[in-house]
């Protein structure tokens, strides 16, 4: 659908990336490692981090993100940024006609989102929400040994990160960072990825103040049913007020079940457990960047589709309702 050097009449695909932490270093690394695109500038929100992280990349440093995506001389943006800013980012690259590269989520809002994907067809202009979790080691060996199980009943996924103290960041951030499971859309993508349709939604949640706009601490705990009767528990949790790490994702089947632990795995049946190789997470955010580029200039597929994100994120704004309301939310086609 986008061949890039055909399009664009020049040897270079040209990138800038919003963003100068984590996730927009290593962005701007495998970028650099690409003879196909010319990483140009990069946007920040605090000036000193910026003109530190032009300089590291050997790249300019542009004082508003508005100016960046507006510039002739950049084809594609990358939004590696605070979730709040997303959708607006998304919006303000695409109606200048910019490819859109953006870490989940799309938005915080999920009629954002919906908008951002109509528009990006109205503009035929990439947009890919990057969703590395279906890359790593842990989902590619659940996908490999999910018909081990046999009839799937009970799905438990829990990741809990106690912090002391927590800090003071923008993922602590109640608008920054936005409801739990839409800042951390990828607990309950690796679901609908591997079991699909969801009927209903139940979610409880809470915060630890700790200022008026930063929490020490969330805890959420989400129920889902599926289609398929499937029932799936998800539990995220970050903050001073936990005290035991855990990173774990279960499955339950009549005929045995899948425990992943950490980085470690078995299928287990009646006294008897057989080990699993559980890939490596390391390098997937070059992973993604390479597959998007490769599907910009070959038109090879990729690993996700925008309206695959958008249905997770209709799954959390769900859960943000039930766990407002008290009440389970039916999920329809609407």
């Amino acid at each position: 659908m986008y061949n890039a050097e055909a399009a664009l009449g020049k040897a270079k695909m040209r990138v800038a990336i919003v963003g100068t932490g984590y996730a927009a270093k290593l962005r701007a690394e495998a970028l650099l490692q690409d003879e196909r695109v010319q990483l140009v500038a990069v946007a920040g929100n605090k000036p000193e981090r910026t003109h530190t992280f032009a300089q590291d990349y050997d790249i300019e440093a542009v004082a508003a993100w508005k100016e960046l995506v507006e510039r002739e001389d950049i084809d594609l943006v990358v939004i590696s940024t605070i979730n709040s800013e997303h959708g607006a980012i998304a919006r303000g690259a695409l109606t200048a006609g910019k490819h859109v590269i953006v870490e989940y989520p799309l938005s915080v809002d999920f009629t954002e989102a919906k908008e951002l994907i109509a528009l990006a067809k109205a503009q035929q202009r990439l947009l890919h929400v990057e969703h590395i979790e279906l890359l790593g080691g842990l989902h590619q060996a659940l996908k490999q040994n999910l018909d081990k199980v046999g009839h799937l009943f009970y799905v438990r996924y829990s990741t809990v990160n106690p912090q002391h103290p927590a800090p003071r960041k923008w993922t602590y951030n109640h608008e920054m960072f936005g409801f739990p499971l839409i800042g951390a859309l990828s607990r309950l993508h690796r679901l609908t990825d591997l079991f699909g349709e969801v009927f209903t939604v139940n979610c409880h949640q809470r915060y630890w103040e700790k200022e008026a706009d930063y929490y020490q601490t969330c805890f959420c705990i989400t129920q889902l049913c599926f289609a398929s009767g499937l029932l799936a528990q998800v539990i995220y949790g970050k903050g001073e007020t936990l005290w035991q790490p855990e990173r774990k994702f279960e499955v339950h089947g009549d005929q045995g079940a899948l425990i992943f632990d950490g980085d470690t795995g078995f299928f287990t049946q009646a006294g008897e457990q057989t080990p699993i190789e559980v890939g490596t997470r390391r390098g997937l955010f070059a992973k993604d960047t390479t597959i998007v580029l490769d599907h910009l200039f070959d038109g090879t597929p990729l690993y996700v589709t925008p309206e695959e994100s958008l249905y997770t994120l209709k799954i959390a704004d769900a859960a943000e309702k039930a766990a407002q309301t008290g009440l389970t939310v039916f999920l329809t086609d609407n």
